[in-house]
């Protein structure tokens, strides 16, 4: 009975081995920065799992399928403003979003269906997006997911009546908590790590190494990638509404290039090819943006007050990712996931015993 029990333990163990090791660490830190961090720093965790849930959201398709893609800010603004319509301030909405449906117009919803609601949306949105994107290949569907990114951008900064066109909404709940943060990441980790795993997964890894090949294995190029889009587009959107209900506020202008080329360096730094990649990355460039909005806002040393000229901080992350791309193109974690390391000779001797 012993035997057969310990291997399966010892297998789940092994199974589960590069989530723990990405959702430990991540616990730790918010356990950490919880008891002795300042404000400041809390704040910075927070955005920092936030980004979390919307780079491995983003992982789950151009990781997985090696096509970059610049749009995912979209799905991001469709939850992001589906939740604003469905809980922002009745006296408000009436004044600033007329144009809103009565029932969204004249009462709000409860927090937790607005953003389940919202976050179906946003997948929903993948799915029709993706039913003509995915029948392009390479540049072609990087370019067109671009397009989709400047269609949203142009329709929302004008729809005066429904979204307040470039102006900021105000008055959303702000419910989002370091714990409540570090949840919704292990939640889109989870569910990134079992898609990679899956036959879903696989089929459509397959596609990113030889698409050739990989359509004379049966693989259909177009379901396998329209699958990893929609279930990227509900991870990005989770990240819109922990966003929007972080930070109180809605506004079109943070969902547009800047954000995109921030993600898209996130998961390159971190590695593109893996799940413990995109989280590396995440937390590398997180930990750079923060030091240096840090240095660039002046510090005190032998009395004096030393900073760094504005905009240091993009330059830095610009000469990080361009020293990553030449020294380690595959990036930091180069492809590879956290497992536990391999012990042969052990392992044989136990069997020999």
């Amino acid at each position: 009975m012993k035997s057969k029990t310990m291997p399966s333990l010892a297998a789940i163990g092994r199974f589960w081995f590069p989530v723990l090791a990405l959702v430990v660490p991540l616990a730790l830190i918010v356990v950490v920065t919880g008891h002795f961090g300042g404000l400041s720093l809390q704040r910075t965790v927070i955005e920092m799992l936030i980004s979390i849930v919307i780079v491995v959201g983003l992982y789950v398709f151009v990781g997985n399928s090696g096509i970059i893609s610049f749009g995912h800010a979209t799905f991001m603004a469709i939850a992001a403003y589906a939740s604003a319509w469905q809980t922002c301030c009745e006296m408000l909405k009436p004044i600033t979003m007329s144009g809103l449906p009565h029932f969204l117009r004249d009462q709000s919803i409860p927090l937790l269906p607005s953003a389940i609601v919202s976050v179906l949306l946003a997948g929903a949105a993948a799915f029709l997006t993706g039913l003509v994107i995915m029948r392009l290949t390479g540049l072609a569907a990087s370019i067109s997911t671009l397009a989709v990114l400047f269609i949203l951008n142009v329709v929302y900064s004008n729809w005066d009546s429904v979204t307040m066109g470039s102006a900021s909404i105000v008055g959303l709940p702000t419910y989002v908590t370091a714990w409540l943060a570090l949840g919704c990441a292990v939640l889109a980790i989870v569910i990134a790590y079992l898609y990679q795993i899956s036959a879903f997964g696989l089929a459509i890894r397959a596609t990113r190494e030889d698409e050739v090949a990989a359509a004379a294995s049966g693989i259909s190029l177009y379901w396998s990638r329209l699958i990893a889009f929609t279930l990227s587009g509900f991870l990005v959107g989770l990240g819109g509404v922990l966003q929007a209900h972080y930070l109180g506020t809605v506004s079109i202008n943070n969902f547009f290039l800047s954000f995109t080329f921030l993600a898209l360096a996130m998961l390159i730094v971190g590695g593109m090819g893996s799940l413990a990649g995109a989280v590396v990355g995440v937390v590398v460039i997180t930990a750079m943006v923060d030091i240096f909005r840090r240095l660039e806002g002046g510090i005190s040393i032998g009395g004096q007050q030393w900073s760094l000229p504005a905009g240091t901080q993009e330059l830095i992350i610009a000469g990080f990712m361009l020293l990553i791309l030449v020294f380690r193109k595959d990036g930091i974690m180069a492809g590879r996931e956290i497992g536990l390391p391999q012990q042969p000779h052990r392992e044989k001797g136990l069997i020999n015993g």
